[in-house]
């Protein structure tokens, strides 16, 4: 059967962008992947975890209150989470139309209040809230856990740290980093060829049957070990075969 619990997917709009209409079903909060320009009419786009490709283009008074609690710096937005919420009283064009607001921001250290412009020789007054997040996994953290890893489930637990990345150069470094690890530990994992019985067995072969079994057990040797145990083979057979 269907699953009934959670219809706010059904109110999705079709838009290229988080839509005012979405938020109806209650809040959301955010956390921040990337950060661009956009065009003169809607000039940042904040693209955010699990967003399939629709991002949060925010309003000017949204724009001013995220500039004022985290700074002009677009770069340091990621990683920091955000809870928007449709606000039904926005107004554009002399009618109340509702929009998308924050109320909540992680990275500030006290609740803010601001006033904004909200129509020509009107403020509003906008009330930010502490959002309270769990602390973000680190780079170093994810690397630390790679390096220790000396097992699968040591991996495991790197590899659920490192979902937790949001910065893109850092999820790439964790990647390459667990990548290393994985070749590492499958090295370490591998048998020790020893070429020892195999020469013995070249070397007591009695017939060219038995020989060619011997030639069967180092196919697939290691290339340091792979030429010399051929050229014992090469001169077993010779001898057999001028034994003949």
């Amino acid at each position: 059967m269907p699953d009934i619990t959670d219809l706010r997917g059904t109110i999705v709009p079709k838009s290229d962008q988080l839509n005012a209409e979405q938020l109806l079903g209650g809040d959301m909060t955010i956390t921040v992947t990337d950060v661009r320009i956009g065009n003169d009419e809607q000039p940042v786009i904040i693209h955010y975890e699990h967003d399939n490709g629709r991002p949060f283009k925010p309003s000017k008074t949204v724009r001013k209150i995220l500039i004022f609690a985290w700074g002009e710096d677009g770069r340091n937005w990621i990683g920091k989470s955000m809870t928007l919420f449709n606000d039904q009283s926005v107004r554009f064009g002399g009618q109340t139309v509702g929009g998308i607001r924050v109320s909540h921001l992680s990275d500030i250290e006290r609740e803010i209040a601001i006033s904004l412009t909200a129509t020509k020789g009107k403020k509003a007054q906008h009330t930010i809230q502490v959002l309270q997040v769990p602390k973000a996994a680190t780079l170093g953290d994810v690397l630390a856990a790679i390096a220790a890893a000396n097992d699968g489930d040591g991996m495991a637990r790197a590899q659920a740290l490192a979902l937790k990345l949001v910065a893109p150069a850092d999820i790439e470094q964790a990647r390459k980093a667990y990548g290393a690890r994985m070749r590492e530990l499958k090295a370490a994992a591998a048998p020790t060829f020893d070429p020892a019985p195999i020469l013995q067995m070249i070397a007591a072969a009695a017939d060219l049957d038995a020989l060619a079994l011997a030639g069967e057990a180092f196919r697939d040797a290691p290339d340091e070990h792979y030429d010399a145990l051929k050229k014992a083979y090469d001169n077993r057979r010779a001898e057999l075969e001028s034994d003949a």
